[in-house]
């Protein structure tokens, strides 16, 4: 039986944070936020989750929150996520993702806190040769994005080397979906996610889908990517964190994706069978730096934890994400 360590979660008041808070608290285990909110719900941490409105850049409240709440273990999710926008201004992405996770993880070894999981990104492959990507796949990122999050794997990498800390990077691919129960979803206005965008167009709140590309390498020309569930994401972090515990000698750097992807397409007519409608589609022209196919090579993560997907299915994602959709518009009157 895994000691059940009280977890910090940064950022846990945004998409996937909040995902993890709810499997960490279903689950059993002692667990805190800290957001800055600045693209964060306050309403998605749950009701007698101790919240800590504040910046990981703060060693002070930092050190305070450590204290109180004797934490054992470091989910870090807070960062900024929109590769375009990371192109525009790399210093906002070097500064969010890489300076601040410099000074959480100062604050976390100054703590003593032996176990920390991060949310990297399969955008530190850059455009791979191969697909499916392997983890040991040459890292060359394209972007500031996938650059910003590589230098903090390389971070943990030298940490766990010089003090009794261990580290679990999962490199994340499409991230989809929401909460079974609509307890929390992608909420962020101007989100970039496919099937986000897609549901909102389904929905009456954007005109159309833009498509960018039509000639790519793939069976329809659009392109191919992994969609993991948001919900097996979280699930993945739980158990990652009871593989650190039961090995603290051990670090793990692991993809996390199903190991098959669906096109731009399919996703556009997954999301019209759930409606019984069917979207607007505007075709453009490739954007820089998009590869044909990004699919993970699963088999590390599947080897390595007891990982069982258990919504690893295009309708059932796009399901999920539409009845969050709807909730969403509910609750602020559309």
């Amino acid at each position: 039986m895994t000691q059940k360590l009280p977890v910090l979660v940064t950022g846990g008041a945004g998409y996937i944070g909040s995902h993890a808070v709810l499997a960490l608290a279903d689950a059993g285990w002692p667990v805190c936020v800290i957001d800055n909110l600045v693209t964060g719900f306050r309403w998605a941490v749950p009701d007698g989750v101790p919240f800590y409105e504040g910046d990981i850049e703060d060693a002070g409240l930092l050190a305070r929150i450590f204290a109180e709440q004797k934490i054992g273990a470091v989910m870090h999710f807070a960062g900024s996520v929109v590769v375009p926008e990371s192109v525009v201004d790399p210093l906002k992405y070097y500064h969010n993702n890489t300076v601040k996770s410099r000074a959480l993880l100062a604050s976390a070894v100054q703590a003593g806190v032996p176990h920390f999981i991060f949310s990297s990104t399969a955008a530190t492959y850059g455009i791979p040769d191969v697909s499916p990507v392997a983890e040991d796949c040459p890292q060359v990122p394209i972007n500031p994005y996938g650059m910003s999050k590589l230098m903090t794997e390389a971070m943990l990498g030298d940490v766990a080397k010089a003090h009794p800390l261990n580290f679990c990077a999962l490199r994340y691919f499409n991230v989809a979906g929401a909460d079974p129960q609509a307890r929390t979803g992608q909420s962020t206005a101007g989100a970039t996610h496919l099937i986000k965008v897609a549901v909102e167009a389904a929905l009456g709140k954007r005109e159309a889908v833009d498509i960018f590309g039509s000639d790519y390498a793939t069976p329809d020309g659009t392109g191919v990517r992994d969609y993991i569930h948001v919900s097996d994401l979280a699930a993945a972090h739980v158990l990652a964190l009871e593989a650190l515990i039961a090995e603290p000698a051990r670090s793990l750097t692991m993809n996390c994706g199903y190991g098959r992807g669906f096109s731009v397409l399919e996703v556009l007519d997954a999301v019209d069978r759930a409606t019984n409608a069917r979207i607007t589609r505007r075709m453009g022209p490739r954007r820089a730096g998009d590869p044909d196919a990004l699919i993970s090579d699963n088999r590390l993560i599947k080897a390595t934890l007891p990982w069982v997907p258990r919504h690893a299915d295009l309708d059932t994602m796009v399901t999920h994400a539409l009845a969050w959709e709807r909730k969403l518009g509910e609750t602020r009157g559309g």
